[in-house]
């Protein structure tokens, strides 16, 4: 199952994680960074919902809202969905 990161947990969940982080914004992890309003957003979420569970000793599939982001362009997320790779608590890939 993916993890659903906010700002208060995002240290922890992605950056001091073990495993690499694949996030959305609309989701965020690594994060995904998403919305709820966000037809594409709603489009990849089972695909992504698969790849954590098969996965799920190697990866964290994180999700974290952009409406409920203080700064969502700390990452450079400047549309959504925006998928992030966290690798040892730096960002890797967009």
């Amino acid at each position: 199952a993916t993890v659903n990161i906010t700002d208060e947990n995002f240290d922890g969940e992605v950056l001091k994680n073990s495993k690499p982080v694949l996030g959305t914004s609309g989701t965020l992890g690594a994060t995904i960074k998403i919305a709820e309003w966000c037809g594409p957003c709603k489009q990849i979420g089972p695909i992504l919902e698969e790849i954590s569970n098969e996965m799920s000793n190697e990866v964290v599939v994180a999700k974290h809202n952009i409406d409920d982001i203080y700064q969502p362009t700390k990452y450079g997320v400047r549309g959504i969905p925006t998928m992030l790779l966290f690798k040892d608590g730096e960002l890797k890939s967009t």
